[in-house]
């Protein structure tokens, strides 16, 4: 913005009166062009974080529709979704690496359900476990018959 200004004030100090409304007219042209090339890179920027921000997966939208079945007056705060949120990915990881080991002990390349059901029995305590098991199977079943 600067550049332009300074240049037309020399320019303009001979013929101010001629010069004055010629070139402000490109002057505003200028900074409207330089306004979109960086609001497009900001944009641009913005877009990538906003896409990164999407590309984060999270269970906040089934957590939050397994509470109203569960309790449909209660709410929760973002803290304890955040906390959810954080013990449901660490359950995850916890099976996955379990299934992934269970997978190389008996070297085979791919994880099936049957090593996610034996891992759910190594990672959840007794009865969790067993109900964990019941629901994996129902919605296995439910999958493979729709």
């Amino acid at each position: 913005f600067s550049r332009p200004r300074s240049i037309s004030r020399r320019t303009m100090a001979p013929k101010a009166a001629e010069k004055k409304p010629v070139e402000k007219t490109p002057a505003g042209k200028k900074p409207k062009a330089e306004k979109k090339v960086p609001a497009s890179k900001e944009g641009g920027d913005k877009k990538g974080k906003k896409k990164a921000k999407k590309s984060v997966e999270t269970y906040k939208i089934y957590i939050f529709k397994v509470l109203k079945q569960v309790h449909p007056d209660i709410g929760i705060s973002s803290k304890a979704m955040s906390i959810m949120n954080s013990f449901i990915n660490d359950i995850f990881e916890k099976l996955a690496g379990e299934s992934a080991k269970l997978a190389r002990y008996n070297k085979k390349p791919t994880i099936t359900s049957r090593e996610i059901q034996t891992s759910v029995r190594l990672v959840l305590p007794g009865e969790l476990a067993k109900h964990a098991v019941s629901e994996g199977t129902k919605a296995v079943t439910k999958f493979t018959s729709a």
